[in-house]
């Protein structure tokens, strides 16, 4: 069964910036599309990005031109990259499988607050 395990996250001040890793294993990473998505307390969960095994890649506009999606596929890891961060960041962010059906991580809490 495929497994992925999120890391990276924490407090951070708002302005400052964090990076997600996601690491897969029993899967053939470099083939599949990957997301982030992240929920936060009291709402649903949403998609922040999407990558492609192609490489391209999709944001959810509230994080256009702050967070970065990438993969290392000799690594089997996915990144989110996130600067900028504002108090609406804190959530806790699940990478992935943009499969069906569809793999999930644990989670990682990411908590942006003064």
């Amino acid at each position: 069964q495929v497994q992925l395990g999120e890391s990276g996250g924490g407090l951070v001040q708002p302005g400052g910036s964090l990076r997600l890793s996601c690491a897969a294993s029993r899967v053939i990473f470099s083939i599949y599309a990957m997301g982030w998505y992240r929920q936060a307390p009291g709402k649903q969960r949403e998609l922040v990005a999407t990558i492609a095994a192609s490489g391209s890649t999709s944001y959810a506009d509230s994080v256009k031109g702050r967070f970065t999606i990438s993969r290392d596929n000799a690594k089997n890891t996915l990144y989110l990259q996130m600067n900028s961060l504002k108090a609406e960041d804190t959530a806790v962010y699940y990478c992935s499988t943009e499969t069906a059906p569809r793999y999930w991580g644990q989670g990682t809490q990411v908590t942006v607050s003064s």
